[in-house]
């Protein structure tokens, strides 16, 4: 409300300005000019508020496309503002040399306020960046504190897991994520790791973390390097001892270490699998086979939320529709769950109601579990 009112005013003024200068000109009558000054003054209060509301929209709007970068520091917004309001002098003061009237003088004070806001409101979040330019980052913008309440420490195989996208999409991240710099450099090297899957899976969690940013997940880079320990799983615990968060984790070694410590942890992939449907023994399924086994006279196929399914005795019904199943048992892998399962006594007609199998995907190895390295056993 106070940059829509000082400028409202300032075009009031530069209304009524014009409007005397108008009237002045028109009609030699000594009414005039007073005549044309109201007549600006009215028409320029109605169209400098909405010129200003518009004017203080747009600058919220570009303030608000920079909300994610790290605060910015009283100086650079400072020193931003000072100069867009010294920028708009140099651009009014032609105005002044030329014209000599109160009009370019109230055009400078235009320019200048709203180059000065602008200023001010884009030194501010964009203050850790400029300081950083001008080499005062050590004295203007320390590093902050590790977000507090409920943060979860991530190491490198969370990281470079799926899960702290999906469960951050669910907005289950409030207290935000902590990561020590020395896991964020592990994943980095994993990225130029001459193993495909390896380099695939790092540079999809750094991707993930870019993600949840947007997602308004804050995410802090703790710089603790822990140089008296060499294990980088030493190095996680020691990190979680001493800010006292929960870790999240993907790796069952650092469970088990967390476990001895008597630290708190969070072992996502058993959280995905208490999660995933219970198929109990016994259970009738309806599934299409797609593809051979690895054992003999074995046909796969998945379920609608892609979990592998491995039929013995069915070969000779891939590719022939749905058919009708009967689960023996389960396993959980590194990927979901693997259901083990045998043909129904009798054939029959499946029910078409039912959900139909994802073949598409997963016969095209993209983000199925064709690329399980778990080998099934007949059962």
């Amino acid at each position: 409300m106070i940059f829509v009112e000082g400028f409202r005013l300032l075009f009031v003024l530069a209304g009524s300005v014009a409007g005397y200068e108008i009237g002045r000109y028109i009609d030699a009558s000594p009414h005039a000019p007073v005549v044309g000054l109201l007549f600006g003054a009215a028409i320029s209060y109605v169209l400098g508020g909405i010129a200003g509301r518009l004017i203080d929209k747009g600058l919220q709007h570009a303030v608000f496309l920079f909300r994610k970068t790290p605060p910015g520091e009283i100086f650079a917004a400072s020193i931003i503002s000072t100069t867009g309001m010294l920028l708009g002098l140099v651009i009014g003061l032609p105005l002044l040399v030329l014209f000599r009237s109160g009009f370019a003088l109230l055009i400078t004070a235009f320019v200048s306020w709203v180059l000065a806001s602008l200023g001010w409101r884009l030194g501010s979040v964009k203050g850790r960046q400029i300081v950083e330019a001008a080499g005062l980052s050590r004295l203007l913008a320390p590093q902050s504190s590790p977000p507090q309440g409920h943060a979860l420490l991530a190491d490198g195989s969370a990281v470079m897991d799926r899960f702290l996208l999906v469960i951050g999409r669910a907005g289950l991240l409030p207290g935000g994520l902590v990561i020590p710099q020395f896991v964020i450099d592990h994943v980095r090297s994993v990225v130029e790791s001459p193993d495909p899957v390896s380099s695939r899976r790092a540079r999809r969690g750094l991707e993930s973390l870019d993600a949840l940013r947007t997602m308004a997940v804050e995410i802090h880079i703790a710089p603790d390097e822990v140089p008296e320990v060499d294990d980088p799983t030493i190095k996680l615990l020691t990190v979680a001892r001493r800010t006292g968060l929960r870790i999240g984790t993907c790796s069952t070694n650092v469970v088990d270490m967390a476990g001895k410590w008597e630290l708190p942890v969070a072992d996502l992939r058993e959280v995905a699998n208490d999660l995933s449907p219970d198929h109990l023994p016994g259970e009738p399924l309806f599934v299409d086979l797609i593809k051979e086994g690895r054992q003999p006279r074995q046909a796969v196929g998945y379920l609608p939320d892609g979990d592998m399914v491995v039929v013995n005795d069915a070969t000779h019904l891939i590719d022939q529709g749905t058919v009708a199943i009967t689960v023996l048992s389960t396993r959980p892998t590194s990927q979901g769950v693997m259901v083990f399962a045998r043909l129904a006594t009798e054939r029959g007609t499946p029910d078409r109601s039912a959900p139909r199998p994802l073949t598409g995907p997963a016969e095209a190895g993209s983000g199925g579990f064709l690329t399980t390295t778990s080998r099934p056993t007949r059962s």
